[in-house]
């Protein structure tokens, strides 16, 4: 008999843990995927084409708070949880409600799920979403493009449309990113590796997307897995890097998958000294050393600078933050922040009475962002919101914490000014250290 399953997700590693361990697998029959996290995504079906041949119809894709029903009409026997960046304390919920509708609770590991490359392969993750992944990946980007290797990242899957037209991506320039009709979400994901000069793939099929990335038409000598929220990597790493987070000490032990990230870590980066207390550090510091003892531990910092200091000194302004990072990332702080305040801000401009539409919706899932506005885009609704709200809200200069360049995809009718920042690697050991190492053992020169 075959065992009926649920695979709990939000559009990412629901569908990779499909494919690597459910696709084409007689002892299963995935009756649904639950969706949370992520705004419209539940309502479709995973495409017949990516599902298989045991699946002629596809596989619905249900909103999670039906999960009980679901479990009771689907005659389900178990429910993969398979999404990231939750604590154990709504893990172990999530497990309450499964167990007492009658069925199995279940984790997926990385021995069912991890792909091996062909190629040496540096993964890249986190224990918080927002701890600062994308600039380590692309300052080990750098890093071995600076030793002329041909370097070509893959990013943690973001499929919030078409399924079947986003099995494979391949993102070389700022229009591929029109072609493939990203949302804001997506872009500032792909935008600072494509300016930078390097290739990134992603989509949704990752065993087809790494085949295609390590031949690359423009050549492939490193793969640099770059993580999402806080899981751990869809391939078997030959370095696995980590990134912790000063200013949310003790989350890496108690946020799912992420203290799974800090185990398996070779090297933990402790990111954001430069604006982190001396106490959040040590105790992360403190955390890293009770479950990691033998991971090589680098200092970072993240520094701010701005286009414009000028449109923020003593100017009442609006701070537009990475939106995951305020949303299920739970910061109270971003870069537009920090920048904000060290260029001499006189006030940080709530946006909560300015608010339409979807970003008003928001702020009702999570009243604890504060003032300041999450870079919400994950469709054309959403974007028309966000441009609406930045233009309702009465500020003398909008201050843009995201990683891309938002006047690129919105008109915004105020002066504005971006922030930018980097990893800093603080004294040694370094990340250009190890890379050597790296570069040597492989022998990639």
């Amino acid at each position: 008999m075959k065992r009926n399953v649920i695979i709990i997700g939000a559009a990412g590693r629901d569908f990779h843990n499909f494919n690597t361990h459910f696709r084409g697998n007689e002892a299963f029959n995935v009756v649904a995927f639950t969706a949370a996290q992520i705004p419209d995504i539940d309502g479709r079906k995973y495409p017949a084409e990516l599902a298989g041949d045991l699946y002629p119809d596809g596989i619905p894709i249900f909103a999670e708070e039906d999960l009980t029903k679901l479990i009771n009409d689907l005659n389900v026997d178990d429910c993969v949880f398979s999404y990231s960046d939750v604590t154990y304390q709504k893990v172990m919920s999530m497990s309450a409600i499964v167990n007492t509708a009658g069925a199995n609770f279940m984790l997926l590991g990385p021995r069912d799920t991890m792909v091996k490359s062909t190629k040496p392969l540096i993964a890249v993750g986190a224990v918080r979403t927002g701890c600062g992944k994308s600039q380590t990946s692309r300052r080990i980007i750098e890093l071995l493009m600076d030793q002329g290797l041909k370097v070509v990242a893959v990013r943690h899957p973001m499929p919030y449309g078409n399924l079947v037209e986003q099995k494979v991506q391949r993102f070389s320039t700022l229009d591929d990113l029109v072609k493939h009709k990203c949302t804001v979400e997506e872009m500032e994901e792909y935008e600072p590796h494509v300016v930078r000069g390097n290739v990134i793939y992603a989509g949704v099929d990752y065993e087809a997307i790494l085949r295609a990335a390590e031949q690359d038409p423009d050549g492939c000598d490193v793969v640099i897995w770059d993580g999402g929220n806080n899981d751990f990597p869809f391939y078997t790493p030959d370095l696995n890097i980590t990134v912790v987070d000063p200013h949310r000490p003790g989350d890496e032990l108690t946020y799912y998958p992420g203290e799974v990230t800090l185990r398996l870590a070779d090297v933990v980066v402790i990111n954001k000294m430069d604006s982190a207390s001396p106490e959040g550090i040590q105790e992360v510091r403190d955390n890293i050393a009770k479950v990691n003892p033998e991971a090589i531990v680098i200092d970072g910092a993240s520094p701010i600078k701005v286009d414009d200091p000028s449109l923020i000194k003593g100017k009442k302004v609006l701070v537009v933050e990475d939106g995951p990072t305020l949303t299920h990332g739970g910061m109270k702080i971003g870069a537009g922040v920090i920048a904000a305040k060290k260029y001499g801000a006189t006030e940080l401009v709530d946006p909560r009475p300015f608010t339409v539409g979807k970003l008003s919706e928001t702020f009702k899932i999570y009243p604890n962002i504060g003032s300041l506005l999450p870079a919400m885009g994950y469709g054309e609704e959403q974007l028309k919101d966000l441009e609406t709200t930045i233009n309702n809200t009465e500020c003398d200069a909008v201050v843009i914490g995201t990683p891309i360049d938002l006047n690129r995809i919105i008109k915004i009718n105020k002066p504005n000014t971006r922030v930018y920042y980097d990893l800093q690697e603080i004294g040694y050991p370094d990340l250009k250290g190890l890379l050597d190492d790296f570069v040597k053992t492989h022998n990639l020169k």
